[in-house]
């Protein structure tokens, strides 16, 4: 998601039953590989780092769960979605976010540790997912966390598939949930959007709507242990 969508404090609201997603000829992650890549070296504090343990689990039963498997209804004849894998975690001490951060910024670390071989080479499938310590904002174009979003994903223009989840420490992105809850939340949302719309606006989406997670915002369901976020569905006609 990009803009001012997902902030989950903000009301329910149900979406139009008349929505419908077409596919718009651009890339689907058919076999998500998830990395997750923790920046800072405030993820080397105790707490952080139970949280970042609990991340990985997290990812580790998500992409072989249920939840990836609905996704299947928007494969397409030559592309068809399946259940992806954990594909590895890195910790980033050797630059720092600072207390603000652009998106040009994320996109320039995720391509230098990747040069770096720090994390493993990108597939046509890999996913990093990029969390940010508390205390940190994130500005993507005029959007500020907190503010207009609580994470989004696109493509670098090196062409890496990557999503950004800044520290849910603020009223807009925690709602009623715990952080942790919150967490999940936002990156279960981003994930079936990476998967299902991997460069925004060219895979599965609806003008009116936004891509499958953006119309059924703010709408949560425990899945095993985690919150999760519902996801549009066309053949329901409803955020499942």
């Amino acid at each position: 998601m990009r803009g001012p969508t997902g902030l989950i404090g903000a009301p329910q609201v149900k979406p139009p039953s008349t929505a419908s997603f077409t596919y718009r000829g651009g890339p689907l992650l058919t076999a998500v590989e998830i990395v997750t890549v923790f920046w800072g070296a405030a993820w080397a504090e105790a707490t952080a780092q139970a949280t970042a343990t609990s991340l990985n689990a997290f990812f580790q039963f998500l992409v072989s769960s249920p939840y990836v498997d609905q996704l299947g209804e928007y494969s397409t004849p030559q592309q068809k979605i399946g259940r992806g894998r954990f594909a590895g975690t890195a910790r980033v001490t050797n630059t720092a976010p600072g207390t603000s951060v652009t998106d040009n910024a994320v996109q320039q670390m995720l391509q230098g540790e990747v040069a770096r071989k720090s994390l493993p080479a990108p597939t046509a499938n890999t996913l990093y997912f990029t969390f940010l310590p508390p205390g940190v904002t994130v500005v993507a174009g005029s959007d500020r966390s907190c503010q207009a979003f609580c994470g989004y994903h696109d493509r670098s223009a090196g062409g890496l598939y990557y999503a950004v989840v800044p520290y849910p420490d603020c009223s807009g992105c925690l709602g009623t949930l715990q952080p942790l809850d919150a967490l999940t939340s936002v990156c279960s949302h981003e994930l079936g959007e990476a998967i299902t719309d991997a460069v925004p606006g060219q895979g599965w989406y609806d003008d009116a709507n936004g891509e499958i997670g953006d119309i059924c915002a703010w709408q949560n369901k425990k899945l095993a242990a985690y919150a999760v976020q519902l996801l549009w569905s066309n053949r329901a006609k409803a955020c499942v």
